[in-house]
């Protein structure tokens, strides 16, 4: 039983995980105070008590300070877990929404203003677009396991990207809405209209 326990974390990746975690509060709360432009490495490190230095090489790009979390090898955890004769893109649903309550429920104001930046900030629309593509290669590996397929097979790669980017842009509409709606119906929805077989139909 032991050997099949997960391994508690060291204590220098503990000290990495509360360092990074230092960097992102100390973001958020400068970027709602004063704006993202006006957040720079140097006011960061000073707000969370680290030195430029370090910001710089727990996140090279600004932006991943927003765009990136702990999330991602977690989600690829569950997704491995689900039931074995599950449709894929069930699977998606459960794992995605899951982690999108999760972030809402433990950091409800850091979740609302990063939506917010992704349409008000160009650069972080940007940059979404490249972490989202980390995201999917690790739910494809994940896909692929699941489904006797190779995670550079086509169809693999398509199905992953065509869900997440459709996830994004429902992010993205929530976000343009003034964040009011229900989130997690709508990426409900959206996974139903791609399980639909992305027809549009005339509403009477």
């Amino acid at each position: 039983m032991a050997a099949d326990s997960p391994a508690r974390p060291s204590l220098r990746e503990r000290k990495k995980t509360r360092t990074r975690a230092a960097i992102r509060k100390a973001t958020y709360r400068l970027a709602a105070a004063h704006g993202w432009e006006t957040v720079t490495v140097d006011r960061i490190a000073a707000a969370a008590e680290v030195s430029p230095s370090t910001v710089v090489r727990y996140f090279p790009v600004k932006e991943d300070i927003l765009l990136t979390d702990e999330r991602d090898p977690l989600m690829e955890a569950r997704l491995r877990a689900r039931p074995a004769g599950e449709e894929p893109l069930e699977s998606l649903r459960a794992v995605i929404l899951e982690a999108v309550s999760a972030a809402l429920a433990d950091e409800p104001e850091e979740t609302r203003l990063r939506a917010r930046l992704m349409v008000e900030i160009p650069a972080v629309r940007a940059r979404l677009t490249e972490t989202t593509a980390d995201t999917a290669q690790r739910l494809a590996r994940a896909l692929a396991d699941r489904t006797g397929r190779t995670a550079d097979d086509l169809e693999v790669r398509v199905f992953t990207a065509a869900v997440l980017g459709a996830l994004r842009e429902a992010t993205v509409y929530w976000a343009e809405r003034g964040r009011h709606d229900d989130l997690i119906r709508l990426l409900d929805r959206t996974v139903d209209a791609l399980k639909g077989g992305l027809t549009l139909r005339t509403r009477p």
